[in-house]
């Protein structure tokens, strides 16, 4: 038995409420009605005002054929009306959800821009709102992964093509091997293995299946050890390397290799566009958490790139790249890093004057 849908449903059951209804009245008033009429009758008698003794069973008799006519009229007209009322009440429902279910074909061929028209029913406006909500994020969510189909392509291709074009170039004796040139491929496919890599654990952070080991850090020693380290890779000309803490930074609540990991990829970002003047890192407490400043004064980024800053293979100045050697998902990494550990991360810079990344871990 096929099965029927919500608008013939709705159909049938407006019109059974309305068959109920009218067929309860029509039986009670065949069963009263007469004896009413009769009651009747004996009243007018009693006073006085006509005998309609002998003719009370040709009334009784008339009274119900004039009743049973009258009800049948009311009954044709009373379902005519009632069945047409409720066939455009349920087209009436029936009409967002049809239009749901047009615009889910709409998104099933790709067409992801159609969106749930207002309805004047609360419960399916509220309901068109929610499927537009989720439909947005589907466009959001589907125009991220074509960009970064393309993106990784990109970032993918240039050490790929080098590679090649040396190797064809030696194969075909167009070049002779070298120290120089063995430096030169392995430097591209290192820079292929730190893409993967990122890669990889950014796709594990947006996963959640990044292992993350809260627990008591203090972060001076953390701090020290990184300046120390940092320190050694700067020339010098290039610029100095500062650090400011409070000597009762309390413990926070955190992961140490995953904070390193963070204060590595900001340091290292720092020193890559900073050519002179100063990187300071400051650590401060502030309103149940402790925030760590990294303040640099390089090449900055415009404000309309801020935005930006935090997505996956997003640059201020894509020809960088070749240059700096980043992935441009470093900053991605980082920010899904500091959420884990249920802090958050910001960013205020300057074109010209420099940059300052700060990201906060709650005291523990």
């Amino acid at each position: 038995m096929p099965k029927l849908s919500l608008g013939t449903r709705l159909f049938f059951s407006h019109l059974l409420v309305m068959i109920v209804g009218l067929g309860c009245f029509a039986i009670a008033a065949k069963f009263s009605s007469p004896r009413m009429f009769v009651v009747r009758l004996e009243q007018l008698e009693k006073r006085g005002i006509f005998t309609v003794r002998s003719a009370r069973t040709y009334l009784v008799e008339g009274f119900n054929n004039a009743w049973n006519h009258s009800a049948l009229l009311s009954l044709a007209i009373g379902a005519s009306a009632a069945g047409g009322i409720s066939y455009l009440a349920s087209e009436r429902i029936m009409r967002p959800l049809k239009k749901i279910e047009e615009i889910t074909q709409e998104f099933a061929r790709g067409n992801l821009q159609e969106r749930m028209p207002e309805s004047e029913i609360p419960e399916l406006n509220q309901l068109g709102v929610s499927f537009n909500s989720m439909a947005s994020s589907i466009q959001d969510v589907e125009q991220r992964r074509r960009d970064l189909i393309s993106d990784l392509t990109h970032e993918l291709r240039t050490p790929l093509t080098v590679v090649r074009g040396y190797l064809e170039e030696l194969a075909d004796g167009s070049i002779e091997p070298s120290e120089e040139l063995y430096f030169r491929l392995i430097r591209e496919t290192r820079r292929l293995e730190r893409l993967i890599h990122d890669l990889q654990e950014l796709s594990k952070a947006e996963a959640g299946y990044l292992s993350i080991n809260l627990q008591k850090i203090n972060l001076i020693p953390l701090l020290e050890s990184l300046v120390t380290r940092f320190q050694d890779q700067l020339l010098e000309e290039g610029p100095t390397l500062e650090l400011y803490y409070p000597s009762d930074l309390p413990l926070v609540c955190g992961d140490i290799d995953r904070t390193e990991q963070i204060l590595v990829n900001l340091l290292g970002n720092a020193i890559r566009y900073t050519e002179k003047g100063s990187i300071t890192i400051t650590a401060r407490k502030e309103n149940g958490q402790v925030w760590i400043a990294i303040a640099d004064t390089g090449v900055g980024i415009a404000d309309q790139d801020l935005a930006y800053i935090f997505e996956r293979f997003w640059r201020a100045d894509p020809s960088r790249s070749s240059n700096s050697g980043g992935t441009g998902i470093g900053l991605a990494i980082v920010r899904r890093l500091v959420q884990l550990q249920g802090g958050t991360i910001k960013v205020t810079s300057k074109l010209g004057k420099g940059s300052t990344f700060s990201f906060s871990l709650p005291i523990s």
